[in-house]
């Protein structure tokens, strides 16, 4: 699959079959998400992959859209410093999530991603230590619909370029 077209046909999978994903595919999505670049190369994330069924589901309760993660053969939530401490952080954070679902994607594997809420039930739940912060996760699994990897896109759910792209400065 070429990139362009990935990215053209990618979308939030959010429904997914019980089928568990190969530990070769898994660990693809990691290492897209280590390539991933980074202001300064400091690479502010950790990932912490989570197979169990019950973590999962755990999980998916700090969050309020995190749902799908109850579902997903694979979630892996990016853990990062404290993200006020440098505005980048999470903005390095979501390339590596992109990175990672543009993998997946390739390889036929949906994704979401999902906002945590609520820090210190994620903390108490996935024992990270202090200095890091858990915001974003993701879920992975192969789509209950696997149709959806090829159909075309509704028209009308991206606005259109002139509304978004300006060129030089700002024109009213």
């Amino acid at each position: 699959m070429e990139v362009e077209q990935a990215i053209r046909m990618k979308r939030a999978v959010r429904e997914f079959r019980s089928e568990p994903l190969p530990d070769s595919s898994v660990e693809a999505i990691l290492q897209a998400g280590r390539r991933a670049q980074s202001a300064k190369n400091i690479q502010p994330w950790v990932f912490l992959a989570i197979r169990e069924r019950s973590t999962l589901e755990a999980l998916s309760n700090l969050g309020t859209y995190a749902g799908h993660l109850a579902g997903a053969a694979l979630g892996v939530v990016i853990l990062t410093p404290d993200p006020e401490m440098r505005w980048s952080v999470m903005f390095d954070a979501g390339q590596s999530a992109s990175y990672m679902q543009l993998a997946a994607w390739e390889m036929g594997i949906g994704s979401c991603l999902a906002t945590i809420y609520e820090l210190e039930a994620a903390r108490d739940l996935l024992g990270f230590p202090a200095e890091y912060h858990a915001q974003v996760a993701l879920s992975f699994g192969y789509p209950a619909d696997p149709d959806i990897l090829t159909r075309p896109l509704k028209s009308g759910g991206r606005k259109i370029a002139a509304e978004v792209i300006q060129f030089e400065h700002w024109k009213s």
